[in-house]
């Protein structure tokens, strides 16, 4: 089995990568972005570290809320250039306070709202 190279994946032209983050019994919980370092990071401690796109700088995903993603699994899409991450989530994955960050759906042409804050 050959060892993982963060190397070896393709990051945009920002450095960057997208990485949908995906609770144990599979629902997806949010997409956010890494870096290299913030993929060293995760890989380095278990607590899932994204890179801030608004704050330019490395954001540990619950580090002011508490809401902490622990990672179970890292994996890899066919062409290298997207991460799915399985995790643990502690309290609500969205900064609106829902479980998801993909609480709202088109249905027949409208918007409707799949769970309230917690």
């Amino acid at each position: 089995m050959p060892a993982f190279d963060i190397a070896s994946l393709r990051f945009d032209a920002r450095g960057l990568i997208p990485a949908i983050a995906q609770s144990r019994d599979g629902e997806v919980l949010m997409l956010a972005w890494m870096n290299a370092e913030s993929l060293a990071a995760t890989l380095a401690t278990g607590q899932v570290t994204y890179w801030s796109r608004s704050r330019a700088q490395l954001w540990r995903k619950g580090e002011t809320s508490g809401h902490l993603q622990r990672l179970l699994e890292l994996r890899l899409d066919c062409d290298r250039d997207c991460l799915l991450l399985i995790v643990e989530q502690t309290g609500p994955a969205c900064h609106t306070n829902r479980p998801s960050c993909f609480y709202t759906a088109v249905r027949d042409g409208a918007e409707v709202i799949l769970s309230d804050p917690l």
